[in-house]
């Protein structure tokens, strides 16, 4: 199996490098072509069954939590937003009460559409809440300079739903008993609230401010000194290690603390920015962020296209991810962003581009992880599964002409 996988991932790649040009002229995201080439694959070549992803789920979280965390601080690095209410007014706003309405609607459709158990629904869910910050690259912010309303509140919430569905989640488990919710349950006891709600996002937020902000005049001080850096790459992943190990150690959440950190990293460096011949260090690193965005992306979606056949996705499934994608995400859109705080144009894509991606698998295989099994892992496996490549293929279709026709209509330039 790895073997294969090396000579799909691989050949892929090539692929993509060699007619680079022709790909970028077609109307297409990179993760739809990615999510064919998959589904191609794993028919040809055969793919593990749910009960192989349900054994290997260790190895998936780590896996798929890595990748989450290194997208996350590059997604960071690219938002320097001014640390302001009102500049993150919209993000906040879908990344919290947004994704409570989210979950709210969401477990309703798993149990009218597929009979699950309210418990088992919350759980559904709370996994499929996230949006993804890395498949939604046609949709991001295209440099930190970039100040689109819409590309900067879909970027932001991406990065922070991915930690703010974590309770809902732990809560969903808890319900099932495959985790500790103290005694007396949820009501009748603090340690959800402050383990599980509180302390993970509001500890994970503040931890991570204040190490990007260490690192940043850390980083600051070299360049007063004239003392140049180098290994861009060290200082990405060694930022990254540091961050994802305090939070394991402080029980905080590794997406908040990670994501938290990269935005604030270089924003002492705002006036005082780093230079190394023509390219600032900045620059260098948001670069080599990018390329492991895209990655993440290939490998992700590789995986979920050959994973499509490692279960079998009923009609049901594909119902909950119409309705997730159609009805769900478009109301709690419309719930929490009024027609004061931005154009209806701009409500309207903040509604439809809710793309569905790793944020997703991630929560999935730790809930398979801590020990979700039997008929409810097959129903959670495959429910994700055709709700992540629902919305990729969607989403990847009508992407680039939707946002042609938003700039355009905002008096710019066609997307290149």
């Amino acid at each position: 199996m790895l073997t294969v996988a090396l000579l799909l991932f691989g050949a892929v790649l090539l692929m993509l490098v060699l007619v680079d040009k022709p790909l970028r002229n077609l109307p297409l995201t990179p993760a739809l072509i990615y999510l064919v080439v998959g589904w191609v694959a794993g028919a040809l070549l055969g793919a593990p069954s749910a009960a192989v992803w349900s054994r290997e789920a260790p190895t998936l979280a780590i896996g798929t939590e890595l990748a989450v965390l290194m997208s996350l601080f590059a997604v960071g690095l690219r938002l320097r937003m001014p640390p302001t209410l009102r500049t993150w007014k919209i993000a906040l706003l879908m990344a919290g009460p947004g994704v409570i309405v989210a979950i709210a609607l969401g477990t309703v459709a798993a149990v009218a559409v597929l009979g699950l158990t309210w418990a088992q629904a919350l759980l559904l869910a709370s996994i499929m809440a996230p949006t993804d910050p890395v498949l939604a690259s046609e949709v991001q912010i295209r440099s930190d300079v970039d100040r689109d309303a819409v590309r900067l509140s879909l970027t932001a919430e991406g990065a922070l739903n991915d930690g703010s569905v974590l309770p809902a989640v732990m809560l969903a488990l808890g319900l099932l008993g495959k985790h500790e919710l103290g005694p007396g349950g949820v009501s009748g006891s603090w340690r959800w609230w402050v383990m599980d709600l509180a302390w993970p996002i509001g500890g994970g937020a503040l931890l991570g401010i204040a190490l990007g902000w260490l690192l940043g005049h850390a980083l600051k001080r070299r360049h007063l000194v004239g003392d140049s850096l180098a290994r861009d790459e060290l200082l990405y992943v060694g930022a990254v290690a540091l961050a994802c190990g305090l939070a394991r150690a402080t029980l905080t959440s590794t997406f908040v603390l990670v994501f938290a950190a990269g935005a604030m990293l270089l924003q002492p460096l705002h006036r005082a920015e780093l230079r190394d011949g023509e390219r600032s260090l900045s620059g260098r690193l948001q670069a080599f962020g990018a390329g492991i965005e895209g990655l993440v992306e290939a490998a992700t979606v590789l995986a979920v296209g050959v994973a499509l056949h490692s279960v079998r996705i009923s009609l049901q499934s594909l119902a909950f991810a119409v309705v997730l994608v159609l009805l769900v995400r478009p109301l709690s859109v419309f719930a929490v962003v009024r027609g004061s705080d931005m154009a209806p144009t701009q409500r309207r894509m903040l509604a439809w581009f809710g793309i569905r991606g790793v944020g997703s698998l991630f929560y999935l295989v730790l809930a398979l992880e801590l020990g979700v099994g039997g008929e409810l892992a097959g129903q959670l496996i495959g429910s994700v599964l055709a709700a992540v490549a629902l919305s990729i293929v969607l989403h990847g279709v009508s992407a680039t002409p939707m946002m042609n026709a938003y700039r355009l209509r905002r008096g710019g330039a066609r997307e290149p």
